[in-house]
């Protein structure tokens, strides 16, 4: 990161001196005005001095250097005609507002429509000649062809003359770095570092065999991706950019993947689409980290049903500070609810979300309250105040070894006599709809969390076959999410950061991961689309194995597993070595959203909810041996893991 940071500052410094010798005379507008006419004359005259020497030198070279004096008057007076012409079309074409050290396409297009103009003015003046000798024919070849050369050669020499003298002791200095992808982005990349002190581009990759043995900007495009680790170690090189903005998640994790195997520094560039909008530079460059790994492309969802769901209703949410609920709040607010009621247990992740939404989103009314879900006064007074036409309940306890031991009657009086308090509410209150944040720990759940859960979205099914039944209730699965609290990686990277070890479970354990906004966006997206009673399992992409995450964080860290060692400690209370997001028993079908799908899950019993309450109503302490036989009775597909 410090690399990039020098490499960024070095850029500014050497374009800082750059505009400086443009506008040095800033301090004074008269002499700025003076200095731009000086120039503009100058280059007005170079270009009819251009005109000149291309109709000179078009004549010699039809006349072999030997022109006849017969046509010396005839050439005269055409070629004061054309200056004359030449000279207007030059005006009318724009060529004075550019400037020389700058100059590029649009100032290549202004020339050749000077030079068209002349050209036509040469087609009209041959026309009109019927005197001796002719005018020859050859000049309407040769006069534009050289006009054009003179005229363009000398803008493209002058740039580059003066990128020389303002980059050129650059060149050659700085840490060497391969770029992969050799495309639009590569060649913007390649032009940015020229002008870096820090950076100097020695070869780049890309995996097209029709750019393979090329050069882009004097760089030459070694081969394919895969040769990556060769071209490294040839030039000796430590650092890599990923300049494929627009690449698909997958090839960039491979490209990751080589680069860091090969021991290489990663970065990557911002997206195309914002580089083209001119939102980041180029050279706004950044490190890989590990969501860039997870290999998922970006989710899609179809905002004109999730904007006709929000739109000036008073959502509220439950455990609005926590990983997903405040990720849930924050897109929420796109959609321009008329209020959001944020419910909180903990006071500081309470504080937090509101102070984030003063700080980014002021126009939204915000509803701070904090409050326990198991307090059922608490909840009737809020529903009773506020009467939220959405409910999206994700408060809950997540952590699974925290759970097992201890706190298991804890986990039930939070997990599901909260989700039946405030079901129960949003469905006294006559809100629209009832979203249940649920997880894959669920299905066939072997821990207290995951049965408890399970159990949430039994009380939500069953509240929705109930006849006297208002809010639709529906749920969403889905796995880990990435930087959440309690999640492997903010703990792999304080272990990292202490020098280690790393400890990880289990060396085959594996679990399914996406990015807190990803998971909220398909939560929106499921809640849109749902008509009441279904389980919505979002796709989570391949399952990841724990080990290979940290073993690519070490790497990304600029370490190796020499310097950081991996140790495993054992399956913890509770802990499987593989989530599901589907039961055996459960049947899958599509959405119209790809990445979601609808489970069928078995029924409720018909006397289900007044069993469970009475059970949810017995004075604790319950001791966890006991709720684990409670789990069981509810939950069948409960079997509590042995270690």
């Amino acid at each position: 990161m410090r690399d990039n940071i020098r490499a960024n500052q070095g850029t500014r410094i050497a374009s800082a001196r750059y505009s400086a010798q443009l506008t040095g005379m800033r301090h004074s507008p008269n002499n700025v005005i003076n200095n731009i006419s000086v120039r503009s004359a100058f280059v007005f005259a170079f270009d009819l001095l251009a005109a000149a020497l291309a109709w000179g030198g078009g004549l010699l070279l039809h006349f072999d250097f030997e022109p006849p004096a017969a046509y010396a008057s005839k050439m005269l007076a055409t070629g004061a005609a054309l200056l004359l012409v030449h000279g207007i079309a030059c005006s009318l074409a724009g060529l004075y507002r550019g400037i020389w050290v700058f100059a590029s396409l649009p100032d290549l297009k202004r020339v050749l429509k000077a030079v068209i103009a002349s050209a036509a003015a040469l087609v009209a003046l041959m026309a009109l000649d019927h005197g001796e000798p002719p005018l020859p024919r050859s000049m309407l070849v040769l006069y534009p062809m050289l006009l054009l050369l003179i005229m363009g050669g000398s803008r493209a020499a002058g740039r580059m003359w003066k990128e020389y003298r303002t980059y050129g002791d650059l060149m050659a200095a700085g840490k060497p770095v391969v770029i992969i992808g050799a495309g639009t982005g590569g060649a913007m990349l390649v032009r940015e570092l020229e002008r870096s002190p820090d950076w100097r581009v020695v070869a780049l990759v890309d995996d097209d065999p029709a750019k393979w043995k090329r050069d882009l900007r004097g760089r030459p495009i070694a081969g394919s991706v895969d040769m990556l680790p060769q071209v490294l170690k040839e030039h000796k090189a430590q650092h890599v950019i990923l300049a494929m903005p627009s690449a698909a998640s997958g090839t960039l994790k491979h490209a990751t993947d080589i680069a860091i195997r090969a021991g290489a520094q990663v970065f990557t560039l911002p997206g195309l689409d914002d580089l083209m909008s001119g939102k980041v530079a180029i050279n706004a460059m950044r490190p890989v980290n590990i969501e860039d790994l997870l290999g998922r492309e970006p989710v899609q969802i179809d905002s004109l049903h999730v904007q006709a769901m929000v739109t000036g209703k008073t959502v509220l949410i439950t455990g609005a500070g926590g990983s997903i609920g405040s990720e849930l709040c924050r897109q929420l607010a796109r959609f321009s609810p008329t209020r959001l009621v944020l419910v909180e247990n903990c006071e500081y992740a309470l504080y937090n979300i509101e102070q984030w939404f003063g700080d980014h989103q002021g126009a939204i009314e915000i509803v701070p309250l904090a409050g326990d879900i198991r307090d059922a006064a608490r909840m009737d007074e809020i529903f009773s105040s506020w009467k939220p036409q959405l409910v999206f309940h994700a408060a809950a306890y997540k952590h699974v070894p925290l759970m097992e031991v201890g706190n298991a009657w804890q986990a039930v009086l939070n997990n599901v006599l909260g989700t039946v308090l405030v079901a129960a509410c949003a469905r006294r209150h006559r809100a629209e709809r009832f979203v249940l944040i649920s997880t894959d720990k669920a299905v066939n759940p072997t821990n207290v969390m995951g049965a408890t859960k399970r159990l949430a979205e039994m009380v939500c099914e069953a509240l929705q076959c109930s006849e006297d039944g208002t809010t639709q209730m529906e749920m969403v699965r889905f796995g880990n999410v990435l930087g959440s609290t309690g999640s492997v990686i903010p703990r792999f990277a304080e272990q990292i950061a202490r020098g280690g070890p790393v400890t990880v479970t289990h060396p085959e354990i594996k679990r399914y991961f996406m990015s807190i906004p990803e998971a909220a966006q398909l939560v929106l997206q499921a809640a849109s689309m749902g008509q009441g009673g279904e389980i919505f399992v979002l796709d989570m992409g391949e399952p990841v194995k724990i080990v290979d995450l940290a073993h690519n964080m070490i790497r990304l860290s600029g370490y190796t597993e020499d310097d950081i060692r991996i140790e495993f400690t054992g399956l913890r209370q509770g802990e499987k070595l593989y989530e599901e997001l589907l039961t055996d028993a459960e049947a899958t079908r599509e959405t119209p959203h790809s990445r979601l799908r609808i489970a069928r899950s078995r029924p409720v019993p018909a006397n289900f909810l007044a069993e469970l309450e009475q059970w949810l109503s017995q004075p604790g302490p319950v001791s966890d041996d006991a709720v684990r036989d409670g789990l069981r009775r509810w939950v069948p597909e409960y079997e509590p893991a042995r270690h």
